[in-house]
């Protein structure tokens, strides 16, 4: 879909509150108190509330008011990193308070901070410089003492805090010494806490509901993970494939529809990846929709890892059970298992297996959920990649090849433009936009995508300290727009954009 070039449709889209900048700083206009809670927790369940009202005390409202105080922190402290550099001395939101706090080591910049409304505490030691110090412990972790339960940088107090079991402080101080740490830098603290591992989900892994059937893991969202309506009902207990306790069925949906998501307790992580099943995980980009014909591969708990192509879109399928629509026809095969596993176009989710007829012996057809129409129905956000050594690498010359629409511009240094031409789009259906930015080598670009919800809100943004960006944000129908801004360098970009 080639996107429009829309003259302004109506007075109040015409003159609403630009993103204003100055050099080096992004400042979004605030909008309503109302609208920006509404944008701060759209996409939020309802679990969520729920669970901050049974763990916090809080209520909806209250909920909603400081999700949006976070959101308005978060921005602010993504700005003023930028600003400070290396006088950055970390930010945090005191407990009982909604303002920023922002940590500087010289005065000088404190009077930056608060101009930008944060408050401003000036430390001896700069989060670079803290974080410099964790990763000498790091590094000198296999001289760590077995009484030592771990360490972190603590910006409030401006010092990097050992964690050791009772009456081993001694050994502590000592390990900490002999990384250079002493004095009123470290803090050793005397903890009966025993850290766990907790567990990775990955696509294409297995489950078991109720300690019987197995299934497979489709795709991490936030709090859990998708996968096949017919593996499980509503309120159905799960374990890992470890058999460790794992989550419950929060929704699930078949026939009709075939999928199903999936709430993990604490000790289990979700994680943007699907098991390859040849010792490494391929890492989810997000959830563009690839064309008919196109190759795509399934991750499965039985058979482990196929490839195929998509024959067809939107094809209805009779199980014994009844009648599944708008699925996904492949020519993957899969056998029993393998259901609710994770369907890839490259590092694009698709879809999560619901069922077919063969066998990866013979070859076989297998119909898919689009991971879309699930991420829409129960508003979730997917989890995508970590980053890991099985992330796919970087085309080495255009990273934006391949999107619908190609925008080209150029920017001096501190400058911004909004893209379509200056303009927005619309998008009259849900689905995922995916904005890829090329910024010219040795700059500082950054990208944004923004919805209209009575004000312009940021939605999505990419703020890495290099030239190119990618966002993906799954949202409904409604008015969006790209900011580019050049946070320091000069010169041409392109920005590829697919929409929904």
């Amino acid at each position: 879909m080639r996107l429009p070039a829309l003259a302004k449709p109506r007075a109040a889209i015409a003159t609403v509150a630009a993103l204003a900048m100055t050099a080096g700083t992004v400042l979004l206009a605030a909008p309503g108190a109302a609208a920006e809670e509404d944008a701060a927790v759209a996409g939020v369940p309802a679990e969520v509330f729920a669970a901050l009202e049974r763990d916090l005390g809080l209520s909806e409202g209250q909920a909603k008011v400081r999700f949006a105080a976070e959101h308005r922190a978060g921005e602010l402290e993504q700005r003023l990193r930028k600003q400070l550099g290396s006088a950055f001395g970390g930010a945090w939101i005191p407990r009982g308070d909604d303002r920023l706090v922002v940590a500087v080591t010289t005065p000088a910049q404190a009077a930056k901070v608060r101009a930008a409304g944060a408050l401003p505490k000036v430390v001896d030691d700069s989060k670079a410089d803290l974080d410099a110090q964790v990763a000498g412990l790091d590094a000198g972790k296999a001289r760590a003492p077995r009484t030592i339960t771990g360490w972190y940088a603590d910006v409030e107090a401006n010092q990097v805090v050992i964690n050791t079991k009772p009456g081993t402080a001694a050994a502590a101080q000592r390990f900490a010494a002999a990384h250079g740490l002493a004095g009123e830098a470290t803090r050793i603290n005397e903890t009966a806490e025993s850290p766990r591992p907790l567990y990775d989900v990955r696509g294409g892994d297995a489950y078991y509901i109720g300690g019987g059937t197995r299934c497979s893991v489709g795709f991490s969202v936030n709090g859990g993970f998708v996968t096949a309506g017919h593996c499980g009902d509503t309120g159905a207990s799960t374990s890992g494939s470890n058999q460790v306790s794992q989550g419950t069925f929060r929704g699930s949906s078949f026939p009709g529809n075939d999928y199903a998501w999936v709430a993990t307790n604490s000790n289990w992580t979700p994680r943007g990846v699907v098991n390859d099943y040849g010792g490494g995980t391929v890492s989810v980009a997000g959830s563009q929709e690839a064309p008919v014909g196109s190759t795509v591969c399934r991750s499965g708990s039985t058979t482990g890892w196929h490839c195929g192509t998509i024959q067809a879109r939107n094809s209805s399928v009779s199980y014994p059970q009844g009648t599944v629509s708008g699925l996904i026809r492949t020519s993957v095969c899969a056998e029993p298992g393998d259901s609710g596993g994770s369907l890839l176009a490259g590092n694009q989710a698709q879809g999560v297996t619901s069922g077919g007829s063969g066998d990866c012996s013979s070859g076989g057809t297998t119909y898919f959920q689009p991971v879309n129409e699930i991420l829409q129905t129960y508003g979730l956000s997917l989890v995508t990649g970590d980053g890991g050594p099985g992330d796919p690498p970087d085309p080495p010359d255009n990273p934006c090849s391949g999107a619908e629409d190609s925008l080209t511009g150029s920017l001096s240094s501190g400058g911004v433009a909004y893209q379509p031409n200056g303009q927005y789009y619309r998008s009259n259906s849900s689905g995922t936009h995916s904005g890829c930015l090329a910024g010219p080598s040795s700059a500082d670009f950054d990208l944004y995508l923004q919805k209209w919800n009575g004000s312009w809100t940021t939605v999505a943004r990419s703020t890495s300290p290099g030239p190119d960006e990618q966002v993906n944000y799954s949202g409904t129908a409604g008015y969006y727009r790209y900011v580019v801004h050049a946070y320091s360098g000069s010169g041409g970009y392109t920005l590829g954009i697919t929409t929904p």
